[in-house]
């Protein structure tokens, strides 16, 4: 995996557990607005459309550049609308990024440590 790819990885991973945290609240926020006088929607709402669209972005560039397949590309699509789908996320893509340092490391030295 060259730079790009893995900043582009890691730059996925970073956005995803904000932007499920930023779901999660948005639904809290919602349910409060229904339920007592307190309205925090609008400013929920924006701070979760801008982390969304980041989190596009950046799955985007991750597809491309990580040349992952359809089912992978749309599992991580999908686990960002799910409301807690960014932890899943985050979860997947730093075992693939570690993944990724050790075939690394495998590739550089030719010899596998047991």
């Amino acid at each position: 995996m060259d730079l790009k790819t893995a900043t582009a990885i890691r730059r996925l991973r970073l956005v995803s557990a904000p932007e499920a945290i930023s779901f999660l609240l948005l639904l809290v926020c919602s349910v409060l607005k229904r339920t007592t006088d307190f309205n925090a929607v609008p400013v929920m709402g924006m701070v979760h459309g801008v982390l969304f669209v980041l989190y596009v972005i950046f799955w985007a560039d991750a597809w491309n550049r990580a040349k992952w397949s359809l089912k992978t590309a749309a599992l991580y699509f999908v686990l960002s609308v799910l409301p807690a789908g960014g932890f899943f996320a985050e979860r997947r893509l730093r075992r693939e990024a570690e993944d990724a340092v050790i075939a690394s490391r495998v590739r550089k030295e030719g010899v596998v440590n047991a």
